[in-house]
């Protein structure tokens, strides 16, 4: 993507100094440079307000992951003491579950197609085994009221994650941060310097900076995907772990 955008504006200048030789004069350098610097400033703004948003939301997007995972797993320590029939049901409700979210959502979430239908069923398996216990002793009770609580933050903390994986720039601001990046570009065709090499160091430098700074905005506008995406390893740590095979984690 850097590179391609580099290439464009580099033919794009070449272009430009053939179609209007005197260009390479510096003729209107001043007012140029007086406008580059205006548009640049507002768009450093705005691209700024854009990444910090953006960075914000994936920061967010890890907290709420390693909460629900939280969540899940002290569901499962809750009900450690419960009969063991009973615990081997919720055990296996939860196991369904956090492979669902591994396996199948989260490549779902790293393509763009996050869905919530595709861990329903594991989740109605969960709150199913628990409403099957009668607790009959009290401190069955109060575990059993402390793991339906983490149940339920789990369950909304699932729907928040979901949220996230289907949220995107709002067009306005693509509009602005796509836009603000050609209108950039284009000005620095009118900058005329007399060396061609001179005038396309230029050119290539501030495309490429603006080209890495459109990657930081895609790949933050993803957070479920790519190098800096959230991980699923929470759902394997702790007492997730037993519902892995040993040495098998990995981070989707």
């Amino acid at each position: 993507m850097v590179g391609a955008i580099v290439l464009v504006a580099v033919v794009g200048s070449v272009l430009a100094r053939r179609r209007f030789p005197r260009l390479a004069e510096g003729e209107h350098n001043e007012m140029v440079g007086v406008v580059l610097g205006v548009f640049g400033a507002i768009y450093g703004i705005i691209l700024a307000f854009v990444v910090v948003t953006l960075w914000t939301q994936l920061d967010h997007a890890q907290t709420v992951v390693s909460q629900e995972a939280t969540d899940i797993a002290l569901v499962v320590r809750d009900t450690r003491h419960f009969p063991p029939a009973e615990r081997s049901r919720i055990d296996k409700a939860v196991s369904g579950y956090v492979h669902a979210v591994v396996e199948v959502q989260w490549p779902r979430m790293r393509s763009g197609r996050p869905s919530f239908a595709v861990t329903s069923e594991q989740v109605g398996e969960m709150y199913d085994a628990l409403q099957a216990f009668n607790p009959p002793t009290a401190r069955d009770q109060a575990f059993y009221g402390e793991a339906v609580t983490r149940l339920n933050d789990a369950a909304a903390m699932r729907r928040e994650r979901v949220n996230i994986a289907t949220n995107a720039l709002p067009i306005l601001l693509q509009v602005l941060v796509y836009g603000g990046a050609l209108v950039i570009i284009l000005l620095t065709f009118l900058h005329g310097l007399r060396s061609l090499r001179i005038q396309l160091l230029f050119v290539a430098s501030v495309a490429g900076l603006i080209g890495f700074s459109l990657l930081l905005v895609l790949v933050l506008d993803r957070p479920f995907a790519g190098e800096l995406s959230v991980s699923s390893e929470p759902f394997k740590e702790a007492s997730l772990s037993q519902f892995w095979p040993q040495g098998g984690l990995g981070s989707p």
